[in-house]
Formats: C-alpha cells, structure tokens, sequence
C-alpha cells in the first residue's frame, strides 16, 4: 500500500505555481525498485486507467519523493488528480488512491485598492473595512476566492470567516514579491452576498523594530480576485476595483509591535468609494503552511494586584508564548480593558516591561455591553503573563484563554531521556521554535525588534529540521535573503530587509544563505532550493571575494562592516578576522558542495581549489606550527575544527585545547552564538562525548541546563538572561525567549538518539546514538520523507538495550560503542549489548 501522496510536500494543495510540480508517497512495506504515476483532469479517467495529462509509464527508480511531473504543460487554475503504483523487490502495490492538486491564478484582472486615510511615522490610523455585494442566481459548480495584501487581511463572506489563515498574508520583501492566498469558498456562497475584508497595518505599514512605522508603504492595500464557475460552464469574476466600498469603524489601530485598540460600541458605517493605486509588486502564490492558531492555553493562575482606584489581576499562563488571548466578560457600555503582556515578572512580582523597549504590547478593548467575547487579530505578543485593568468583578480562569499562533509547521521530531532538566531543554527548545517562526524566523517575539536575523536561522536551521517540516518555512525565507540582496551581491543581516539595517550581515550572518539551503536539501533532499539560487548564491560568493584581501575576510584595515563577532559570547573574544575567514572557507566549501549536486562540474573543482586556498591562509596566519589557534578561544577552536582548517595530525591537539579551556572554565562554555551551534559536535567527533555531556548536564551559567533550574520554558538571547547574584541583564537586549542557543538539540538527536543523515532526505542514514552523561534511556524520533525513523536505547546494569525502526525504502548504517558497523533495511531492529 502506497500512503500520504503529496504535491510540493502538500496535500492536496491549492494553488500551487503553475511550473511542474513534484510528487511524494510513502511506501507501507520494502524496499521500492520502480513506481508508475498517473495524472488525469478527473478521478473516473484515473478509474478508466486513462490519464490525459501524464502516465509516467513502469519507471525503474528506487525514488519515492520528489519526482517531478513531466506531462501536459498545466494551465493556470487547473485541477489534476494523480495515484501511484510501486513494485518491491517483493511486490507490487495497488494504485492508490487518488490525491489531487489545483494550480493558482496568473491572470489577475483585479486592481489595488485602499482606504482614505494614512497613519504617520509613529501613529497609527483606523483599520478600514472593504465590502461588495453581489448575486449569484444558477448553480454553482465551485468558487475560489484569491486574495492578499500589502499588510495583513481577515476575509469574511456572508458574516463567516474564509479560511483559517492568521495574519495573512505575512512578511515578505515588499518591494519584490507579495504572496496570495487560494481558498476554496464554494459552500459559503449565497444568492445574495456580501464579501467583506478588514485590513491592518502589519509590517507594510505599522511599526517595524525601533524604526517606526511605514518602511513599505503609508496605508494597507487589498488585492482581491473571486471567481465563480456555474453549473452551466459560465464564469463569473469579482475582483476589486473602484466600485467597491469602504469604511472605517470599531478596529481603531492595530499594530503588531504595539497592540490592538477596539471599540466595540462603533460599527461599519458611512461607507465611501475606495482608491485605486497602482503597484508593481509581484503578486506570487503561498506555498508555505499559514501561520495558525495550534493550541489554546488556561491559565494556571490569577493574582489580584490591589490598586487605586480599582485592582488590576495578573494571569499567568505557564508558558512563554506567542501569540494573543481571547477575552470573555459581561461588560457594560463604555468599559474599557487594558491588557499588558510580559514574559517575567521582578523581583516584588510585577510585570517587567523594561525589555520590551519601545513596544507596548498592549491592547484596549472599549465593551459595547453585555456578553462578549474578543481576540485582537490583527496583532501577537510574546508572554506567559498578562495583567488586566477595568474589570469590574474578579475574572475566572474562562475569562482569559491564550492562542498559540506560529507557522503551521507539522512536528516531526521526539525526544525524551531519563533526565526531565534535559527533557524541559527539549520542550524549551520547541517552543522558542513555535514563538519565533510566525513567517519569518525572527530572533524574539516581544521587543521592538522581531527581526529575521540571518544568522539566529543559520544556527538553529539544523535543530529546526529535526524539531518541525521546515522545508517549506526555509525556502521562503530563503527567498526573502535573494529578495533582500544587495548590488553588489552582499547579502544582510535581517530578511525581510527594506534596509532596516543598511549594511552587510557580515561573517556568519550574511553566511545564512548558503547555510540554509544547503541544511535543508540535506534535511529534504530536494535539489531545487539550491538550483534556484545558485546564480544569486555565486553573487554572494563574488562579494566575499571581492572583499576580502590574500583570501583573508574582514581584515584588519577592511572597511566595511566586519559583522557581530561570536556575539554574546561569555568571557571570551575570538578575533573578527578569524571568524571572517574560517567562514570565508566554509562558503567556498560549501559552494563547491552545492556545484557538484547541481552537476556543475568545472565551478565544483574551482570553489574547491579556493577552498583549499583560504584553508592554507587561515593556517598560515591563525594556527601555530604545534597546532594552537591564535585568541586560543573556544569558538577559534570550534571552527577551525569543524569547518576542517586545522593542519592534517593536528585535530587532536586542537580538541585537547579545547577541552583544556572548557575544564578550566568549570566544565563551561563561552562560546556566543558563532561557536556554540558546533561546539559538542567538534566535541563528539574528536571522541570527547563525555565533555560534551558535561557541558550539556551543567547547571551553572552559561549554560543550557542553569535557565531551565530557574523555571525557564523557552530558550533565552544570553546566558545571563537572569542570575541569582546580578539580576536581570542589560534590559536594551534580554530577550527570555531567542531560539539561537537551542541549536544544541541539533546535538541532541545526532549523538543522544544517534539520527543522522547520510544521503539527502534520508534516504540513507545512520543510527549511533552514544549512551553517556549519567543517562539511562533515550527515545525518540524523526518523520523523514520516506517514513518515521525510531531511535530507544535503556541501560540495565551493564547491558544496553537498543531499539530501532527503519521506514520502508530506506538504508540505514548501525553504528554502536565497540561494534562494527552494520547495514540494515526497512523493519524494527532490537540489539543488546
């Protein structure tokens, strides 16, 4: 049995870009030698066995995901269905049953439109509201609804909201591209009916870190496209232009930074004709899971804070989170709610807002009386407290509730072990993922500052693909750096840019965009992230060539931006030069790397040679005849190890160093954020798992283990987030939840569990967990695209049990302490040693 089809790793999508898609299946059983695919314009010619767009024919291929469609030429806003068959090495499927997809709308026919009035740089103005009323009169056989913004749109058709999307149609480089959204409103169609959209600011024009507001442009825009299919085969457009309405009403700012203001008393009245505008956007179909509400949150407790003229009450959640709540009280006419939201309270247990800087993250709702219930949607904070002011009898449990809102990425990964400290680390690790993955991989959620810092991504890509499907996340995001490129090929330091930071990323940041892509074709296997970008990936490598001097990057006379340094590194400083450089060489090796999977034979040797050239340079200036690497940091060490610059014989001298230092330290780090993502990986591979167990199991900062002692339920930006005898740190940068140092469960499932690819997408892979650190068991695993890979070890005295599961059409190599290594297929394997 074939199982889980997906077009573009989606099921069943709509609106898919019109270019050949690509199709995936899991297999139930064995190991796949040849499959035939069919594609039809209906699931009866499927039935018939006579597909008219494509028939694959018996094609002889071990390949499962990631086979392209290579039939009819598809047209714009058609829909094909597709099944697969498979032949084993021991049999042959069934075809399965049919899944389909429907390509998106090219032809645009509707015109921008926006309300009369404008914000200004730090004021906000109403939300508009946009209507049209029409007629339907004959049968319908389907309708969709294309729509998007520039800002952030909710659609309504005939009072019931379309589609479930949060904040659509998210951030993007707005002067580039814009993506839209296909939803499928066929069943909510009347005779008579109303369609209506509200529109916010968002990051087109509301407030973007400390800079203000309106970097994009000075008001939100609706872009918007219904089309009707009758019965009878008519078609009906509705599309926006100048004969819709508009009007401003209950919704009187909303600002993602800043917070929601609502009065309910007001209505949608006094509507007036829209403006037109013209824009030269490209308006590009989503692909990407929309960010959602997951998960909705009780609180777990409700403090009153006695308080003139009236008590404010204090809810906790339990959990940082990101997100908004949903409000429940009787109100009277008038009565105004204040809601304030934070991730700590101080020392005397009161809300701490000073790390917020500039934002507020407030919201105001003005109760038009009686019953009501309100979410501001148009706005997330990140908390796990909020205080209420201007209620008028003491709240209940019901009357606050907190929505979990992130990019809708399925989880993939479990692990859990014997030690809950290191269990918690697992779940913080997580949930910082969850909270800064709302479209863009920001660095925090709170502050005036909610960036998609270039080099926060590149350290946690790899724990994010073990974590979540991220693969659709990263493209667009990787798309995002391309969009936010600069002339001369650099590449900056936050994307989505609009030149919030004007300048270059800078060693390790600006790094990200070969860094993510290559991570996720190895995570996914799909070849198309990399061929994509290749052209504007060789710009960036141009840049570091062409700014560098005798293959040295930022050296030290170089003026321009010599990037952030291990940032936020403890005790330690590991000179610009030479992280410039060792990831000057990191670059080359890893354009080499993507030339070759491309084919691209002659740039493959020519990347490699520069590589070996930058290698020598950083040995010739930054490691000692016997092996030390100049600063003698721990992150010198970390990268000149893992990134393979250290002269041949001479790892273990460099580990020895740096394990000297670690111990020295008390079994601690102060790597920042350059150092620590490789910092138990070079431990691991210079057969020093046992330190890199210290490390992990310490519980004296710095470190991962001291801010889960303190009730930490996400990862925080600095080590010293908060300590016993200092207090809160620098409250200008102290973001208690910043996912960056939980790349360590990267770590965790390579060494603990043992899962680590071999071939892209796990096709092969190997299983070699490394039992230590005073555990007694592990468990988890990983949803791969062929399948669940399972992973469980258990000591008992001194026997170790282990258990693994192989997904059908697949390889894995079994690697365990003191035994050679095995090659096994699909099936549960349970080994004792």
């Amino acid at each position: 049995m074939l199982l889980d089809l997906r077009t573009n790793r989606l099921t069943n999508p709509l609106g898919i870009p019109v270019h050949p898609p690509t199709l995936s299946w899991r297999l139930e059983s064995g190991q796949q030698i040849a499959y035939q695919v069919q594609v039809a314009t209906s699931p009866d010619l499927l039935a018939q066995n006579q597909p008219d767009l494509w028939d694959s024919q018996r094609t002889e291929s071990s390949e499962s995901v990631w086979v392209t469609y290579q039939g009819v030429p598809l047209q714009e806003r058609q829909t094909a269905f597709w099944r697969v068959r498979a032949w084993t090495t021991d049999s042959e499927s069934d075809w399965s049953e049919p899944a389909n997809f429907e390509t998106a709308l090219e032809s645009w026919q509707a015109q921008w439109i926006g309300g009369t009035l404008a914000g200004g740089p730090r004021t906000a103005a109403p939300c508009p509201a946009f209507k049209k009323e029409f007629q339907t009169k004959k049968p319908i056989a389907r309708a969709r609804l294309y729509a998007t913004a520039l800002g952030i749109y909710q659609a309504t058709l005939n009072g019931q909201k379309v589609g479930d999307h949060e904040l659509a149609p998210g951030w993007t480089e707005y002067k580039k591209r814009v993506r839209f959204q296909t939803f499928d409103v066929t069943d909510q169609l009347k005779d008579a009916n109303h369609l209506e959209f509200t529109l916010a600011d968002g990051w087109y024009s509301g407030h973007i870190a400390w800079r203000g507001r309106e970097l994009y442009g000075d008001r939100p825009k609706l872009l918007a496209q219904l089309e009707i299919e009758y019965a009878d085969g008519q078609t009906e457009i509705i599309s926006t232009d100048e004969t819709w309405l508009h009007a401003y009403g209950p919704n009187l700012e909303s600002d993602i930074l800043m917070g929601q203001a609502e009065d309910a008393r007001q209505s949608y009245d006094h509507w007036q004709p829209v403006l037109t505008f013209e824009e030269t956007v490209q308006v590009v179909p989503s692909q990407e899971p929309p960010v959602r509400i997951t998960q909705e949150i009780i609180p777990i407790e409700i403090k009153e804070i006695p308080q003139w003229p009236a008590s404010r009450w204090l809810f906790d959640l339990g959990q940082n989170m990101v997100g908004r709540i949903r409000l429940k009280l009787t109100g009277q006419p008038g009565q105004t709610i204040t809601l304030r939201y934070v991730e700590v309270l101080d020392k005397n247990g009161k809300i701490y807002t000073e790390n917020l800087r500039s934002a507020k993250q407030t919201d105001y709702y003005t109760c038009k009386g009686g019953e009501e219930i309100w979410e501001p949607v148009f706005t997330f904070h990140g908390f796990r407290y909020v205080e209420i002011g201007g209620l008028n009898t003491p709240p209940t449990e019901e009357t606050l509730t907190g929505l979990v809102l992130h990019s809708d990425i399925a989880k993939t990964g479990e692990f859990e072990c014997s030690d809950p400290l290191i269990n918690q680390l697992q779940q913080n690790i997580d949930w910082g993922q969850r909270g800064n993955f709302v479209d863009v991989p920001t660095d925090c959620p709170q502050r005036d500052e909610r960036l998609g810092w270039t080099g926060d991504a590149q350290v946690f890509v790899r724990t994010a693909a073990y974590n979540r499907d991220v693969n659709l996340f990263f493209r667009k995001y990787v798309q995002d750096m391309e969009d936010a490129q600069f002339e001369s090929g650099a590449i900056p330091c936050v994307a989505p840019s609009n030149n919030i930071i004007d300048h270059e990323g800078g060693p390790a940041w600006a790094d990200a965009f070969l860094i993510c892509p290559w991570e996720i074709y190895q995570t996914y296997g799909d070849q198309e992230i990399l061929s994509r970008h290749y052209p504007a990936f060789q710009r960036y490598f141009q840049f570091l060539e062409n700014t560098s001097r005798d293959n040295r990057r930022c050296y030290p006379d170089y003026e321009g931006f010599k990037g952030f340094g291990d940032w936020l590194s403890h005790e330690a400083n590991t000179p610009i030069e030479i992280i410039g450089t060792a990831f000057f060489a990191h670059a080359a090796d890893l354009m080499s790397r993507i030339a070759g999977v491309l084919g691209h034979s002659a740039d493959q040797a020519n990347y490699q040679a520069r590589y070996q050239e930058i290698r020598q340079t950083f040995q010739d200036h930054f490691i000692t005849p016997d092996g030390l690497v100049a600063s003698g940091t721990q992150t010198a060490y970390v990268l000149a190890l893992h990134f393979g610059l250290v002269r041949d014989g001479q790892a273990p001298i460099a580990v020895q160093e740096l394990v000297l230092d670690i111990e020295r330290r008390g079994d601690r780090l102060s790597t920042g954020f350059v150092g620590t993502p490789y910092l138990c990986h070079v431990l691991t591979a210079g057969g020093r798992t046992d330190v890199a167990y210290r490390l992990l199991n310490q519980k004296r900062w710095p470190s991962w283990l001291y801010p889960v002692t303190k009730g930490a339920t996400t990862i925080w930006e600095r080590w010293d987030g908060w300590t016993e005898e200092n207090g809160f740190q620098d409250p200008g940068m102290n973001s208690f939840n910043h996912y960056a140092y939980g790349a360590i469960g990267d770590w965790m499932y390579r060494t603990i569990l043992g899962i680590d690819l071999i071939e892209p997408g796990y096709k092969k892979f190997r299983l070699a967990p490394q039992p230590g650190g005073g555990l007694t068991q592990a468990q988890g695993s990983l949803e791969t695209p062929y399948g669940r890979i399972e992973s469980a070890w258990k000591r008992e005295g001194e026997t170790t049990h282990y258990t693994f599961t192989i997904p059908p059409n697949t390889t894995a190599e079994i690697t365990l302490p003191n035994c050679p290594t095995e090659n096994r297929n699909s099936g549960t394997w349970m080994i004792q040693q």
